[in-house]
Formats: structure tokens, C-alpha cells, sequence
């Protein structure tokens, strides 16, 4: 402890969660305080502090808004202990205050997160700034407290002299990040700490317009890329320049490690894939080092290498058994060492030889948290952002994990009884467990799926007449018909004897399952062709079931898949049946019903954006506001069960209008941030449709929200009628003549004519993805789909496809003129907080792609 920490007479952490309570007496007792009291609030200081001495330092988390923050510091001032004391607040995670509304006195400030990082250096740099001496307060912030414009997590910034370029002041991130230190930043010239590409550092001080431009940022390993942005504030008195600086570093900056997951999970899970993965990550993360390992702890077998990257020279390696680090994480033990990894060089020869100061070492867990592998992480420097770097290994590390499971599955399925010997199909064994696993996710995601049970009609009597021989080649040549009819994210499994059972996911409407149930219906009416040419009429019943609209849980939704086939049999067979609601069911519907008319009021209601994109750059250029419903004791219900239930009761008008309202609000502010002129697509019921008032409700809503009428978008299904629905056409003229386009969504799947067409309004089609996502598997369907795209390009009507999930799906819409793309293999829907984030990096992205064109 130094001299200079022994003479404090004490510090003061309020903070009224435990946790974050905790966090800061950590970070101050790692400072090396000798006296560190802690209270939940104002008055739980008061009465700690009774009789004390003046404290040297107060440190409060604050969570309300500004009036609770003067109230809370105004009550600590009051305090004898504390009249004096430097003031450092934290803003937890729940806190509305902007840090430019912060009270008078406040000598510093951080975000809850920085509490680690960031408590100590910003505590050292206030006592040598801001104390002038014994009983001086805190110099005042007013002056242009230039950390208020850079009011980001974390961010990296310095204070230049524009005259000299010479730097005034940084901040602790600056130096943590690059690796050279607090003290090797300040004083240096800016072009000695920045690489500027596009423009000069002479000219940037001299414009301080706010625009962000590519540079890369000196540090201990060369330069990392990313890019800056200056502005003019005031420091001590004078103007001077605030330089911004943000790395394309996943390892330090969280809208990067995000793009970095998605690349990594979009990758696949063969061997040369997961070279890639760890390429990957060494790079956009600035590693020196990692592996990844195949290996159980009770394998007598020596753990294999499946994939390695080391950023040095050509070297030997150390062989696994002595690895120690290898060892501990093969049996189940994580270590992370942000900047201490050299604690285990005596052990281990790999950390010593390589020279890593930052290790972590991830064992590669299956879902019953046995070890497959491990991952081994190391960097020659401390790891800059350990709270960014870790949670994105340990995203990569189960990547890693489920892609090594896959590949043993392939590899003992079938020794293990999981694969149907005759089709290939997973058994009912594996099918069980894969069902389970569909539900954890749904639960977690408010997914909705449909579960299929289809049983051959009559099956018993082929084995009996025409022999078990001929049986088998019935239900393989039924297997690859069931196979033709999903999609590759679906399931088929061959449940017993003559049952199969298919799991269809990410269900939108009810009505895209029957129209696949349909289809296996009329494929299965086709004469099977034997192996000696002679054919066979064979015919299936099937009964579907909902998840969760129908059961909770897998046994009684495959109860209820169960009893609907057995309805479809009783109807005559060669059918498909729909689970009929038992009046238990019935009883919660009505129970939602009720519950659903204090959703919105609650603040249960939730809009998601799932972006279009241009067909051809793949670029943003518009998105679909979808509504979905967190309910506080069933979680996410989807909106395929709750939106049929809120046209029942009306409701829908009311919700509609709310999410019309809160996506217009949204809308408005990404355009001002953005500028990107992105259409904002939202949907129309039947129910608004027919209320003779919409356009004034949609003209309201823009005038009150400010967004541009060209940039809205609704969108009504094929499916309604001009006839039936009362105010339609007066309703849709009306919204373009605001400004507004029209979409016609789910086409397809209506008896929608040319003539029908040609009178409604419309500015766009979208394809339904029941079409789209039988491109390469049902000709008809594509040949729809063709017709649909030529159709509306001669009407002067552009194209959205809905439910494009993979490649083969871009390339055929792509090559067939359709216009825009919308679906699982750009980006799922995504919340307000997400989408934000997305529109930065596309922002960051072409910003960093102009620079370089510039250049």
C-alpha cells in the first residue's frame, strides 16, 4: 500500500443493489483503500458514517432520473463525512439520467459496466485533476466536461491541441486498448497514434464536423483498424479538438464482436469450416493464439487437434499431455486470465513458449454439459475488453461444441441406435430428444412449430399380401417423398413401423402447415413405382398438432398430433385432420383474451423489425415491423395464436394502432440518425381495414410522429375480398393519396385474378414462403413463383419474397428478376435494441468501405 493511500481517511460506496455494491468494493479494495464503507442508500450512510471523519471519496450508483440523482446527492452532502468528499458516480443499467444532467460537485463519472476497468484509473485521474487541496471541493464540470460528448461504454478518446496536434488528455480506454499505457499516450503527436487514409490529421482538427472517417490506431501489435471522429469542445479554458476512436476489433467493441457471432454462426461445422472459425477469430479478434481439441476425459485415446492458429513464426509444439491447461479444460475446468496467464507458464510449456499474458481455456460442452473438447485462446498482451472477449468465446466455444457433436452423431448414430436402419431417418429414440430440444428453444425464442403425424392407410395389408420385401421399398419411397415436401430446417423421423412424424419450424400461419399437409396428401395419391416395375397405390392420414397453441410440452403434443390422425382415419382416411380444442383449451383461450386486453397497457407488447433487402447488393432498404407478445407467466406467445384471438374480440384495432404508432416513432428516429430512407413496412388486419376512420388514424399517427408518408408501407393479405370487406378500396386510395404505398402480402396463397390486381392500389407483391421455400424441391411451385415475378413486373408492381433461408433460394429469385428479399438467411426479426445496433455496423461498414474507395 502506498504512503499516499495510507493518510485517506476512507471512502463511501452507495449502491442499492448488492451486486453492483460489491463490484465497486471489489475495484476499490483491488486499489489497495484501507477503509471502505458500503450502504444501500443515503440513509444507511448517515448512520455508518456517525462520528467519522471526513472521507476522501464518495462513490454512488444512481438508477432513477436527474431529480432522484441531485435528491440522492444532496442527502450525502449533508452528511459531515461526506460534505468535502470527491463525488465519482456509476449509472447502473437501470438508470434514465443522461451524464449531462448530472448535479453540480460530480467529479467524474462511468457507466456500470466500466466499473472494473475503468473505477481506479478514473479515481487516480481525478485526485491529481480535480482536488486542489484540503478542503477544496471538486473543480466543476461546467467548463465542457468533454467525457459528456463521448458518453458511449468504454469509448477511446483524447483532448488535442489543434495548434500543436500534441495530446492534452486520454482516456484509460485509449491505452488499454492500443497496449501502450495511460502515460505513453499523452504528449504524443496525433499522427503518432493514428494512421489517418482519407483525410489528413491537419484537416480533421480543422473541420471537428462529427464525421466518422477509416484510420487505423497505433498499437504494441502494429495498427488496428477502425475509424475517428472529432469534434470542438472546451478544456481548461480554451478549444480544443475530442477525438473518437472505434476499433473494427471484436475484441474490444461489442457492435463488432456481434457481427463477428453472426459471421461465425453462419459458418458450418465440418472440419474445413472450423478452420475457418478459428481463422476468423484470430484475426477480427486480434488473438496470437488458438485451438480447438477433440477429446473426452475418459477417451483413453490422446485428445486430437481438430483446428490451430498462431500469429508468429514456425515452431514445435509441445505435445497434448503436456499441456497442463489442455488438460484442466478437457476435465471440465475453465480458466480465464485476462492479463495473468504467465501464473501458468511453470505448468505449462505452451503458455511459457508462446510468451501469452491473456489465456482462456473453454471446455466444449454438449447439452447434458459432458466435455467434448476444448478451445485454447492466448494474446501476447492483456486481453484490452475481457467482458467483451470472454462472452465471445464462450459463444465460439459453442459453436465449436455443437459442431463437434453433430459430427459425432453422424459418426455413431447408427452404431447407437439413433438412425433408422432401413430410411436413414432419426429414430424415435433421437426424434424424442430432438423434439425436446425444439421446445427449449421455442420457449426461449416464442417460436411457433407444428408437429405432423402421418401413418400409412393400410400399411398391414402390403406386408401380408406382397411380403415385408415390398414393404421396405413402400417406406423408403415414402421417406423420400416426405423428405421433398420440408425444408431442410424441418424434421422427418420414422416414429414406429408405418408411423412417421415431421416437426415443421418458424411457423408465420397456421395455413402454411396445411397447405405442406396438402401437398404430402395429394404426393402420397401418386402410384409408388416398385423395383420391378409394377405399381402401387399407397395413401396417408395425418394429424397435426400446434406448438404451444395446442400443448406445452412433447407427449401431449404428439398425443393430440396422435388423436388428430386417428380423426383423419375416422374421416375415410387419405386426409389430414387439425387438433380439435378440448374445452380446457378453450378455457385458457379465454383466459388470454382477457390477459390480452391489458397486454398493451402493461408493456407487454413488443415490436420486432426484420430487414428487406435489395436482391442484387443485399443491401438494407426497408423492414417489417412485427408485433409479438411477452406474456409475464407463459413467456413469448406467437403471433400466429395471439393475433387470430385479438381479431375475435376487437382488439386487434387498438394493437394495430400501437404498433402503427410505436414502429412510425422508431421508423423517424433510425431515419434521422441514418438518413438510409429505409420503408417501413407494417401490416393491416381485416378488422382495420374495414374501419372507416383508418386513414385518418394513419394520418394522425404520421403528422405525430414525423416520418415521411412515402416511407410507410402497409401491407393487407391476397386473401381478402373487395366485396366482403366494407371501406376497402375507399380505405386503400385514401392511404396512397397521404403518400403511403400498398403491399399485397401472403400472394399465392388466395384466389387473387388479374382483374383483382389491376384495382387494388398496389405498389408491391409479396410472395408467401410457402412458395419460396420449396424452390428446389417442387417445380410447380417455382414455376409460381416465375409467373408471379413476370405477372407483377407487367403490372408495374415490384416483388418482395418472403422466407428466403438459404443459398439455393437467393440464387433462384435472384436470377428470375424478383426485386427484394426477406427471410432467415439475411437476418432473423429482430428487437428495437438489435435492429439499432445492425443499421451502426452497416453505417460503420460502407463508411469504412467509402474510406477505402477514397483512398
Amino acid at each position: 500500500m502506498s504512503d499516499e493511500l495510507s493518510r485517506e481517511t476512507g471512502v463511501l460506496v452507495v449502491a442499492p443493489q448488492r451486486d453492483l455494491r460489491r463490484a465497486l468494493f471489489d475495484a476499490l479494495d483491488h486499489e489497495g483503500h484501507p477503509l471502505i464503507h458500503s450502504a444501500r442508500d443515503p440513509a444507511h450512510a448517515a448512520i455508518l458514517l456517525e462520528g467519522r471523519a471526513p472521507l476522501t471519496l464518495m462513490v454512488v450508483a444512481l438508477e432513477g432520473d436527474g431529480r432522484a440523482a441531485l435528491a440522492s446527492c444532496e442527502q450525502l452532502r449533508r452528511i459531515p463525512a461526506c460534505a468535502d468528499a470527491l463525488l465519482i458516480v456509476v449509472l447502473a443499467d437501470g438508470a434514465t439520467i443522461r451524464p449531462t444532467q448530472l448535479p453540480a460537485g460530480v467529479g467524474d463519472w462511468l457507466h456500470a459496466g466500466q466499473i472494473a476497468s475503468e473505477l481506479g484509473p478514473r479515481w487516480q485521474r481525478l485526485r491529481r485533476t480535480a482536488w486542489a487541496g484540503p478542503g477544496r471541493a471538486p473543480a466543476p464540470a461546467s467548463d465542457g466536461d468533454y467525457r459528456f460528448v463521448f458518453d458511449e461504454d468504454d469509448s477511446e478518446w483524447v483532448i488535442v491541441d489543434p495548434s500543436t496536434e500534441r495530446v492534452l488528455e486520454a482516456s484509460p480506454a485509449w491505452g488499454r486498448h492500443s497496449g501502450l499505457g495511460d502515460g505513453a499516450v499523452l504528449d504524443r503527436t496525433l499522427t503518432e497514434l493514428l494512421v489517418f487514409e482519407s483525410v489528413s490529421a491537419e484537416q480533421l482538427l480543422r473541420e471537428s464536423n462529427r464525421q466518422w472517417y477509416p484510420c487505423g490506431r497505433r498499437s504494441v501489435q502494429g495498427a488496428d483498424s477502425g475509424e475517428v471522429s472529432s469534434r470542438r469542445v472546451r478544456h481548461a479554458g480554451r478549444d480544443v479538438a475530442a477525438l473518437a476512436f472505434r476499433s473494427d476489433r471484436a475484441g474490444v467493441r461489442p457492435g463488432v464482436a456481434l457481427t463477428l457471432l453472426a459471421r461465425l454462426f453462419a459458418s458450418g461445422g465440418n472440419d474445413g469450416d472450423m478452420s475457418v472459425a478459428v481463422q476468423l477469430l484470430v484475426d477480427d479478434m486480434g488473438l496470437d493464439y488458438l485451438a480447438v481439441w477433440s477429446g473426452r476425459p475418459e477417451d483413453s485415446g490422446a485428445p486430437v487437434q481438430l483446428a490451430q492458429r498462431w500469429r508468429g513464426g514456425e515452431r514445435s509444439w509441445p505435445a497434448a499431455q503436456l499441456q497442463s491447461s489442455l488438460r484442466l479444460v478437457l476435465g471440465g475446468k475453465t480458466l480465464v486470465h485476462a492479463a495473468d496467464a504467465q501464473r501458468l507458464a511453470t505448468a505449462d510449456p505452451l503458455v511459457a513458449d508462446l510468451g501469452l499474458c491473456g489465456f482462456v481455456g473453454l471446455p466444449l460442452l454438449d447439452e447434458r454439459r459432458n466435455v467434448l473438447g476444448a478451445l485454447l485462446a492466448g494474446s501476447r498482451q492483456p486481453f484490452a475488453e475481457p467482458e467483451i472477449a470472454e462472452p465471445v468465446l464462450r459463444c465460439a466455444a459453442a459453436h465449436f461444441a455443437h459442431a463437434l457433436e453433430l459430427r459425432r452423431t453422424r459418426e455413431q448414430g447408427r452404431a447407437e441406435g439413433l438412425l433408422d436402419a432401413l430410411t436413414g431417418l432419426p429414430n424415435r429414440l433421437l426424434f424424442n430428444d430432438r423434439l425436446d430440444t425444439i421446445i427449449r428453444e421455442a420457449n426461449r425464442t416464442g417460436e411457433c412449430f407444428a408437429v405432423l403425424f402421418v401413418d400409412l392407410d393400410r400399411f398391414k395389408s402390403i406386408n401380408d399380401n406382397l411380403g415385408h420385401a415390398v414393404g421396405d421399398q413402400v417406406l423408403v419411397a415414402v421417406t423420400q417423398r416426405l423428405r421433398s415436401s420440408v425444408r431442410a430446417s424441418d424434421t422427418v423421423a420414422r416414429y414406429a413401423g408405418d408411423e412417421f412424424i415431421l416437426v415443421l419450424r418458424h411457423i408465420v400461419k397456421n395455413d402454411d402447415v396445411l397447405r405442406v399437409a396438402e401437398k404430402i396428401v395429394q404426393l402420397m395419391e401418386k402410384p409408388l413405382r416398385l423395383e420391378d416395375e409394377t405399381e402401387l397405390q399407397v395413401t396417408a392420414s395425418i394429424g397435426i398438432s400446434f406448438f404451444p397453441e395446442d400443448a406445452p410440452d412433447a407427449e401431449t403434443l404428439l398425443k393430440h398430433a396422435d388423436e388428430a390422425m386417428y380423426a383423419a382415419k375416422g374421416q375415410g382416411r387419405n386426409n389430414y385432420q387439425i387438433y380439435d380444442v378440448s374445452p380446457e383449451q378453450e378455457q385458457q383461450n379465454a383466459a388470454l383474451k382477457r390477459s390480452l386486453r391489458h397486454a398493451e397497457g402493461n408493456g407487454e407488447l413488443r415490436v420486432f423489425y426484420q430487414p428487406q433487402v435489395n436482391a442484387d447488393s443485399e443491401d438494407i432498404v426497408g423492414m417489417e415491423a412485427l408485433v409479438r407478445w411477452e406474456h409475464p407467466e407463459l413467456g413469448a406467445i406467437g403471433p400466429g395464436f395471439f393475433i387470430p384471438l385479438a381479431e375475435e374480440t376487437g382488439l386487434i384495432v387498438s394493437i394495430g394502432e400501437w404498433v402503427l404508432r410505436t414502429a412510425c416513432q422508431q421508423a423517424r428516429v433510425w431515419e434521422d440518425r441514418h438518413g438510409l430512407r429505409l420503408r417501413l413496412g407494417v401490416n393491416l388486419s381485416v378488422v382495420q381495414l374495414t374501419q372507416p376512420d383508418l386513414v385518418g388514424v394513419v394520418e394522425r399517427v404520421l403528422q405525430e410522429t414525423g416520418l415521411d408518408p412515402t416511407l410507410l408501407e402497409l401491407e393487407v393479405t391476397e386473401s381478402i375480398s373487395i366485396k366482403a370487406v366494407p371501406h376497402l378500396m375507399e380505405n386503400l386510395h385514401g392511404l396512397h393519396r397521404l403518400g403511403c404505398r400498398i403491399a399485397i402480402d401472403d400472394f399465392g396463397t388466395g384466389a387473387a385474378s388479374l382483374d383483382y390486381l389491376r384495382k387494388l392500389p398496389a405498389d408491391r407483391i409479396k410472395i408467401d414462403q410457402s412458395f419460396v421455400r420449396n424452390i428446389g424441391v417442387d417445380p410447380d411451385d417455382e414455376a409460381i413463383v416465375r409467373a408471379t415475378i413476370d405477372m407483377a413486373h407487367r403490372l408495374n408492381r415490384e416483388v418482395v419474397a418472403e422466407g428466403v433461408e438459404i443459398e439455393q433460394h437467393l440464387q433462384f429469385l435472384r436470377q428470375n428478376g424478383c426485386d427484394e428479399l426477406q427471410g432467415y438467411l439475411f437476418c432473423r426479426p429482430l428487437p428495437q435494441a438489435s435492429f439499432d445496433r445492425l443499421l451502426a455496423e452497416r453505417e460503420s461498414l460502407l463508411a469504412g468501405v467509402a474510406g477505402q474507395s477514397a483512398a
